[in-house]
């Protein structure tokens, strides 16, 4: 009886599932709390008159929405290929998300100066560089 109380079996064929449940059921809770505490009560300003619904009763710069979707496919797409010239070395993600960083921020650049011009300069070749060292130098993740 006692050797039945610290004796552990593991079924190793379901055994990687137990966390990525308790995930799921956590996601969906969280998900059935935001419904309840935001979106229920939105949607019943909206019924009321008193809220419009976003983008539907909005003004939209679409210059930037469309720019930004067609960045994001661009950015996914061109990864891969620039990721294929350079196999198994990363330099898909570093060279693609420079110009991303570059063309998003230039997007939403409101005031061109030179002053800002540079700050999105270095900006645009910082932080995907550390972020490119890090995951791929010092966890050794591959990258595209």
């Amino acid at each position: 009886m006692a050797s039945d109380l610290l004796s552990v079996s593991i079924d190793f064929e379901t055994s990687h599932l137990f966390f990525p449940h308790i995930v799921h059921w956590l996601l969906a809770g969280l998900f059935l709390l935001i419904l309840v505490t935001k979106v229920v009560p939105f949607m019943a300003a909206v019924k009321r008159g008193e809220r419009t619904l976003p983008i539907i009763g909005e003004a939209r710069d679409s210059k930037r929405f469309f720019g930004t979707l067609a960045l994001i496919c661009a950015y996914f797409y061109l990864m891969a290929v620039v990721g294929d010239l350079f196999p198994y070395t990363g330099y898909g993600f570093l060279f693609v998300s420079m110009v991303f960083v570059l063309l998003m921020s230039l997007m939403y650049l409101h005031d061109w100066t030179k002053k800002k011009l540079i700050i999105v300069v270095i900006n645009a070749i910082a932080a995907p560089t550390i972020a490119w060292f890090v995951l791929a130098k010092l966890f050794t993740i591959t990258l595209p």
